[in-house]
C-alpha cells in the first residue's frame, strides 16, 4: 500500500527539487553524512561514526517500519547522502525502493558503494522459511526475521561491520571508525552480560510470553524467554475471534501472563487478554527516541528490564 503511495511523489516534484538545489549531491567530505531508515541503526551509525558523521534517521520510534509514510522530506535527505543503512531482509520493501530512484543519488542506490543492508552483518538469521511462501502465508520474510535491532548479539555484528564499511568510504579516519565500533560492541556486550545475571534468577515457569506480532524472536533468544504462542494467526493479519480464544486458553493452560506488543498495533485484544486470563501487556516502541548510542544501550537496558519486571 505505501508503496503504491509513493508513486505519487511525481517526477516533477524532483525537477523543482533538483532546479532549487535541494536535491544536488554535495561533494565528497572529510566526514560521512548518513542517512539510516529507522532510529535504531541510526543511534548505532552515530556511536561507531562520533563527530565524523551526521546522521539522520527516516522512521520515527513510534512508526511500525514495514508501513512507513514515504514523506517528500526524505528526498533531500536520501539526494544529499553518502550513506544509507537499511535493516534490509524486505522490511523497507513497500517504501524504500520508489524513494532511491526518486532520490536519484547513485551512491546510496542497492549495489552502490554507499548503500548498507544492516543485516548482511548478522551471522545466525532467525526464522528463515525452509519452504516455499506465498500472501497467504500473511507477511513472511523471505529471507528471516528483521528484527534483529532489539537485541544486542546481532547488533554487535552490525557495530563492527559499520565500522568496517565507514573506514573503507573515509580512509582519513578507518582507525577512529574501528575503534569506536569495538568500544560499542564491549559496551553491547556489558548489557547483555548484565541482563543475563539478573535473569539468571527468573525460574523458568515465569519465563513464558505471548506476542501480538512475530517480531520479537530476537528479542526473547536474548533473554531466555519462552514465545508460547503469537496473537496474529499470521504475520500482519487481524486475529479472528476463535484465534483469540485460542490463545487465551493457551495463555491459561501455560500460565503465561505477559503479552508484548509494539506500540504501533491496535491493542484492544491485547488489553482484553490482559484482563482476561489474566495477564499484562507491555507495549514497547520500535526503538530510541534519540540518536546516540548511550540512548540506544539505555534503550536496550529499559526494554529488558521492564519485560523482566512484568515476569517478577
Amino acid at each position: 500500500m505505501n508503496g503504491r503511495r509513493i508513486q505519487s511523489l511525481s517526477f516533477g516534484l524532483v525537477a523543482t527539487l533538483l532546479t532549487t538545489g535541494l536535491l544536488s549531491v554535495t561533494p565528497a567530505r572529510a566526514d560521512l553524512r548518513i542517512v539510516a531508515t529507522i532510529p535504531d541503526l541510526a543511534a548505532v551509525a552515530k556511536a561507531v561514526g562520533g563527530d565524523n558523521v551526521t546522521v539522520e534517521a527516516l522512521a520515527s520510534a513510534s512508526e511500525d517500519p514495514h508501513y512507513v509514510d514515504p514523506r517528500p522530506s526524505f528526498l533531500p535527505r536520501l539526494a544529499r547522502a553518502d550513506v544509507l543503512i537499511a535493516v534490509g531482509l524486505q522490511l523497507e520493501i513497500g517504501w524504500l525502493p520508489p524513494l532511491l530512484i526518486n532520490a536519484r543519488n547513485s551512491a546510496i542506490q542497492v549495489g552502490g558503494a554507499g548503500y548498507i543492508d544492516a543485516s548482511t552483518f548478522v551471522s545466525h538469521k532467525l526464522q528463515v522459511p525452509t519452504m516455499q511462501i506465498d500472501r497467504s502465508m500473511g507477511d513472511v520474510h523471505p529471507g528471516g526475521n528483521p528484527h534483529f535491532h532489539n537485541a544486542p548479539a546481532p547488533m554487535i555484528e552490525v557495530a563492527r561491520g559499520l565500522g568496517e564499511r565507514f573506514a573503507s568510504l573515509d580512509a582519513k579516519h578507518a582507525a577512529a571508525y574501528r575503534a569506536r565500533a569495538r568500544a560499542f560492541a564491549a559496551q553491547l556486550q556489558a548489557v547483555a552480560d548484565k541482563t543475563s545475571t539478573r535473569l539468571a534468577k527468573l525460574p523458568a515457569s515465569k519465563r513464558r510470553v505471548v506476542v501480538f506480532h512475530d517480531s520479537f524472536r530476537y528479542l526473547i533468544q536474548w533473554l531466555g524467554l519462552e514465545q508460547v504462542t503469537t496473537i496474529e494467526e499470521r504475520p500482519g493479519i487481524r486475529p479472528s475471534p476463535a484465534r483469540v480464544a485460542a490463545v487465551m486458553g493457551t495463555m491459561r493452560a501455560m500460565a503465561a501472563r505477559v503479552i508484548i506488543q509494539e506500540v504501533w498495533h491496535l491493542d484492544g485484544v491485547s488489553r482484553m487478554l490482559a484482563q482476561k486470563a489474566p495477564g499484562k501487556l507491555v507495549k514497547i516502541t520500535g526503538g530510541v527516541t534519540t540518536l546516540t548510542g548511550e540512548a540506544y544501550l539505555a534503550y536496550l537496558e529499559s526494554l529488558a528490564s521492564e519485560i523482566i519486571d512484568a515476569l517478577q
